[in-house]
């Protein structure tokens, strides 16, 4: 993958929740060859994680890559919602 400049149009393909959310996302889109631009800010004081009531962190990757974007990260949150279910269950039956 170029790191060469373009001018092609990015697009919000997820919101994710946290800082640390955003990064795994991130690390998997760059690991399917989505390049998305890095979390950086202009905030000389930059904070880990969203103040509470701001809508997250958003994922940009290219428009003709938006498509593949959204598809890896679905599977990444489905992926995630069943390991979380499973883990909060109560299987107590004794």
């Amino acid at each position: 993958m170029s790191d060469q400049p373009t001018r092609e149009k990015t697009v919000t393909v997820h919101t994710a929740g946290t800082w640390t959310e955003a990064v795994v996302i991130r690390g998997l889109l760059e690991s399917a060859g989505i390049s998305s631009p890095a979390l950086t800010t202009s905030d000389p004081f930059p904070m880990r994680e969203p103040p509470e009531g701001t809508s997250g962190v958003e994922i940009l990757v290219r428009e003709s890559q938006s498509e593949e974007a959204r598809r890896i990260i679905e599977d990444y949150v489905d992926d995630s919602e069943i390991v979380s279910a499973e883990g909060s269950s109560d299987d107590s039956t004794s």
